[in-house]
């Protein structure tokens, strides 16, 4: 009997592929499938809409870019639509988890995959600390308006002020976010699309009201540290802009994950790119960009035009909406984790599920605490920092792969095709590789670091265990 070589894939050695005919079937899987459309939008919107707004949008405007912060998230925006699209059209064909590592391996080889599942533990681990950090800092301002003198040590990163150890309340809500997903993704989902309404609600509200607050001579100049200070600016925010990544993640706890994924990626973005400009165009309006807050801008702002009633609103809106920020990358993390120990990249022991819940529990946990020590203990632009590059590189390996499978296997069939190809994928390749260029130095050696021992890793372990190999 003959067997077509395509249902085996093809490549040897590091560069082997996994079958997609062996990840195309939906039926297959030990997660639950209980996610519908409009649950997997907001987990993306979830991810998508957080920080950017209420964290790193102060930051980047007093500190990078100024006005032209809006400038910063539509560059970034642009380079993410790109890559989105590209996510779109692969998730209507491989409704597994894993996202970029899953659709790295079968396209590229086991090498680029292992890369980036090795390179997005990090980059999505690392997210979730920076969120918890702005999280923290608007609890800061919540707790000081109310009058509430918490002690020092426990209000930030060592460094970060005159007696701070330790950002606490940023380490607890690590680990309570890991608790949660522990108890199983139908709970969890159902809450994460409660606390995204609520979100979406809060950001409304601070661009209406503000919008009676802007002065026009906030915005002026409005690049005052030049074209470099908006692209360097896209390059900090970017992270902000793709948690539709994250959300594919989820690809097998989805009901129907070829029909829904596509257009939850693509409504995610649509909704959060709007009201990021909305937002960042009041922000900067209602106060001067050397006076915004970095840690809690909007709060800030409000307080600052005597509106101290909402400024207290938008502050607990905060901690609570840039949850669902957490949830989604902490999601994200946890199933790449799986998929890679699945595949036999890392050891089984890591992917194993909870009896009852069909979660991965062990590797929750583990990226809850990996989580809650880097939020403790650095502040936000070196935790910001971790981030980005690995997630440029991730959509350079999406876009650059969808162009490849398009023309590999033309006849496999999509519920969703990228319109524009090649040129879409392309115009998302040259955006990641030049906001890439725009990182700092640190990062680039904090990320060959993590780049060197994932790839001793691989080479000792992974390569010889993975399953394709036996």
């Amino acid at each position: 009997m003959s067997v077509s070589p395509q249902r085996f894939g093809r490549g040897s050695g590091i560069f082997r592929r996994k079958p997609i005919d062996d990840v195309s079937d939906e039926r297959e899987t030990d997660l639950t499938r209980s996610l519908g459309l409009w649950q997997l939008t907001a987990i993306g919107v979830g991810g998508i809409i957080g920080a950017g707004i209420f964290a790193l949008a102060g930051a980047v405007a007093n500190e990078t870019a100024g006005p032209a912060v809006l400038f910063s998230f539509l560059i970034a925006g642009i380079a993410s639509a790109a890559a989105a699209l590209s996510y779109a059209e692969f998730a209507g064909m491989i409704p597994k988890a894993g996202s970029a590592y899953t659709y790295g391996y079968v396209v590229l080889g086991e090498v680029v995959g292992w890369f980036i599942g090795w390179d997005l533990l990090l980059e999505y681990t690392a997210i979730v600390a920076v969120v918890a950090i702005g999280i923290s800092g608007y609890f800061s301002f919540l707790m000081a308006d109310l009058g509430l003198n918490l002690p020092a040590w426990m209000l930030g990163a060592p460094g970060t002020g005159d007696g701070h150890v330790v950002d606490l309340f940023a380490v607890v809500l690590c680990l309570l976010i890991a608790y949660l997903l522990n108890r199983g993704i139908r709970a969890a989902a159902r809450a994460e699309t409660i606390v995204v309404v609520l979100k979406v609600a809060i950001v409304l509200l601070v661009v209406i009201v503000g919008a009676f607050h802007i002065t026009r001579s906030n915005y002026e100049p409005f690049f005052p540290f030049g074209w470099s200070g908006a692209i360097t600016g896209a390059a900090t925010v970017f992270f902000a802009v793709f948690g539709y990544d994250a959300m594919s993640t989820a690809a097998e706890e989805s009901k129907d994950a070829r029909r829904h994924l596509p257009k939850a990626i693509i409504y995610s973005l649509i909704i959060s790119m709007v009201l990021y400009v909305l937002a960042t165009l009041v922000l900067t309006g209602m106060q001067k960009y050397t006076e915004i807050d970095p840690e809690s801008g909007f709060s800030s702002a409000f307080a600052a035009v005597g509106l101290s009633g909402i400024a207290d609103v938008i502050a607990v809106g905060a901690i609570i909406g840039i949850l669902t920020v957490m949830f989604t990358f902490m999601l994200g993390v946890t199933r790449v984790w799986y998929s890679m120990s699945r595949d036999g990249l890392l050891p089984a022991w890591f992917g194993k599920l909870h009896p009852t819940r069909r979660v991965p529990s062990r590797v929750t946990w583990i990226a809850g605490i990996a989580s809650a020590v880097i939020a403790g203990f650095l502040p936000i632009r070196e935790a910001a920092e971790l981030t980005n590059i690995g997630i440029l590189l991730a959509f350079v390996v999406v876009c650059v792969a969808v162009i490849v499978l398009r023309y590999r296997r033309p006849e496999i069939p999509r519920t969703f095709r990228l319109p524009g190809m090649p040129v879409i994928p392309v115009i998302g390749v040259v955006f990641s590789i030049w906001l890439i260029t725009f990182l700092e130095p640190v990062t680039w050696l904090r990320f060959a670091v993590w780049f060197v021992l994932g790839l001793a890793l691989y080479f000792f372990y992974g390569r010889h265990h993975s399953k394709l190999a036996r």
